[in-house]
């Protein structure tokens, strides 16, 4: 990522004005968060994370993944939870409890109802996320026992315990707390591979003081143009869980763009750190017939292995491009693309954000799409995944 060493790295983000930046680890005002080890990962890192807002009232807004084979946790917060009211989340990082059939169910509704009874709550009120290992068993005896050890260390400096306890394969933890327009927000993000627009594999959770007079809508625009504008590998995750929680305790809404602004910045860090990537690229489309059909050229673009691999060698190769759109088009009546219609001198650059841009004279839709590139890393890592 380019920038300094704040949160907002990217030159595509451009937060409001008047943003504090404060340690991660203090959550946002009525909110707590704890973590436990509890043996799903190695070497005693955490894997179980607790996350509680305090206050009675709180107005939420939950996305899950698209994915037709969604995994246990997304079923159940589809069914049991009460999604305008979370109070809490309860997450392991470790094993997706995916594919996994009536027990993988039960066993997600047993960590509901175990962080509800530690915390006080009603299980409807709990939402529950899992990440990791696709089919495999839930060792749930050892997850129950994590959230028991996480309700215990519950603080509200937990903001960072919380965000290493959710990684997976990431590099770096994805996480801030800001301060802007009298209200405070802080997040947590994990994210590396399995990613494509249509939410990604990630988990995040973003919690804040400020009113938000509608927690659904405002949460939906906000990942639109994030989350559901990146891709590190063409795949959708069964796990995908965004959640919002806003207190309104502050007396004040959130600052124009606030939201946006944090959860590009934590779709980027998902990009960027796609299992071995090295840099990212956004692809800009214009002059389609029709907004479905820029769409649909940006993200072949995007996810051609082709360009991706370019993007890693700073090959300056525009043909990919020029053939990735025209595979989007297929059928088509199309004149031929030239090089003079693709930006692609960035792609050579010494920089570890590059724009390419497409412009196709069919019209004035216009589409982008963020991605990875793709390396020698992301094979290796993804070939020994389970081995």
């Amino acid at each position: 990522m380019s920038g300094g060493d704040g949160f907002f790295k990217s030159r595509w983000v451009r937060p409001p004005a008047g943003v504090e930046e404060l340690d991660p680890a203090q959550l946002a005002p009525g909110f707590r968060a704890g973590a436990a080890h509890c043996g799903l990962k190695g070497g005693g890192k955490t894997d179980v994370g607790l996350l509680v807002c305090d206050a009675e009232e709180v107005s939420s807004a939950i996305l899950l993944t698209r994915n037709a084979s969604a995994a246990a946790p997304v079923r159940v917060c589809r069914k049991r939870c009460e999604q305008g009211g979370i109070r809490a989340a309860v997450v392991n990082a470790g094993n997706a409890n995916a594919e996994t059939g009536e027990q993988g169910y039960a066993d997600a509704v047993a960590m509901c109802d175990r962080a509800a009874e530690r915390l006080g709550l009603r299980p409807g009120v709990v939402a529950v996320a899992e990440t990791g290992v696709i089919g495999v068993p839930l060792p749930v005896d050892a997850v129950l026992g994590g959230i028991d050890e996480a309700a215990a260390a519950l603080t509200e400096i937990g903001g960072t315990a919380f965000s290493d306890a959710i990684l997976t394969t990431d590099r770096w933890p994805k996480r801030c707390t800001l301060r802007a327009g009298g209200v405070t927000v802080s997040a947590q993000a994990k994210g590396g591979g399995m990613i494509q627009p249509n939410m990604a594999t990630m988990l995040c959770f973003v919690q804040t003081d400020a009113i938000v007079a509608d927690p659904d809508a405002a949460l939906r625009a906000a990942n639109d143009a994030s989350f559901e504008r990146i891709t590190v590998d063409g795949q959708m995750s069964t796990n995908d869980t965004l959640l919002l929680q806003a207190t309104g305790t502050s007396g004040a809404s959130l600052p124009e763009g606030l939201l946006e602004a944090i959860l590009l910045q934590l779709a980027l860090e998902v990009v960027a750190d796609g299992e071995g990537s090295s840099r990212v690229g956004r692809v800009q489309v214009d002059g389609a017939a029709s907004a479905a059909e820029a769409e649909r050229v940006a993200r072949a673009i995007a996810n051609s292995p082709l360009v991706k691999t370019a993007l890693f060698g700073r090959d300056p190769n525009w043909g990919r491009i020029a053939q990735a759109a025209g595979q989007a088009l297929a059928g088509e009546d199309l004149e031929e693309i030239g090089g003079e219609s693709i930006d692609n001198a960035e792609l050579a650059a010494e920089t570890a954000e590059a724009e390419i841009g497409l412009r196709l004279d069919r019209g004035e839709h216009s589409a982008h799409v963020w991605f990875s590139d793709l390396g020698y890393e992301y094979v290796r890592i993804n070939a020994e995944y389970t081995t």
